[in-house]
């Protein structure tokens, strides 16, 4: 249940970011709110928030996949392939253990390496209410000028890149 002010307003903190047949129809949808990128996106009847930009190299994640593994669900990074878990921001990797006796291949987690923001549905308007989670997380590097800076630079070279094949 949402908070609401005087009137009937949504509460401090709660930021509109559209109706729910607008979010649903665009499945996902990219929002500045308080100068933070944030993509709030909507897949089997739930809608997640979360830091736009990839904790590992500030890519995209507007066009990742959304795909189940170790049970949770996660977007790919359409980057470099990243999986980060759209409920928590878990970041999560398969790899064998060189030091188990039968070296199998198994899900581990890096912890909480991207930004996720509460979503809250009320009488067909959703809100968005920002993570004020204190400690340093990995995506918030992406979201100051340090990272703003390092994201425009490897936007250019890739696009040099692509220009310098396509020649």
């Amino acid at each position: 249940m949402e908070d609401r002010g005087e009137g009937g307003e949504p509460a401090a903190g709660l930021h509109f970011v559209g109706t729910k047949e607008d979010l649903i129809k665009a499945k996902r949808s990219f929002r500045t709110l308080e100068g933070r990128d944030i993509l709030v996106l909507y897949h089997q009847e739930i809608f997640y928030a979360l830091d736009f930009h990839c904790y590992h190299a500030g890519g995209p994640l507007q066009n990742g996949d959304i795909e189940e593994f170790d049970g949770k669900l996660c977007i790919v990074c359409p980057k470099h392939k990243y999986k980060i878990s759209l409920a928590e921001g878990e970041g999560i990797y398969r790899a064998t253990n060189p030091y188990a006796p039968v070296p199998t291949k198994r899900w581990y987690s890096k912890g909480i390496k991207q930004r996720v923001h509460t979503v809250t549905e009320t009488d067909g308007d959703v809100y968005v209410t920002l993570s004020h989670m204190s400690r340093f997380i990995e995506s918030d590097y992406f979201q100051g000028e340090k990272g703003k800076v390092e994201r425009e630079r490897m936007e250019a070279e890739d696009s040099s890149k692509k220009s310098n094949t396509t020649s």
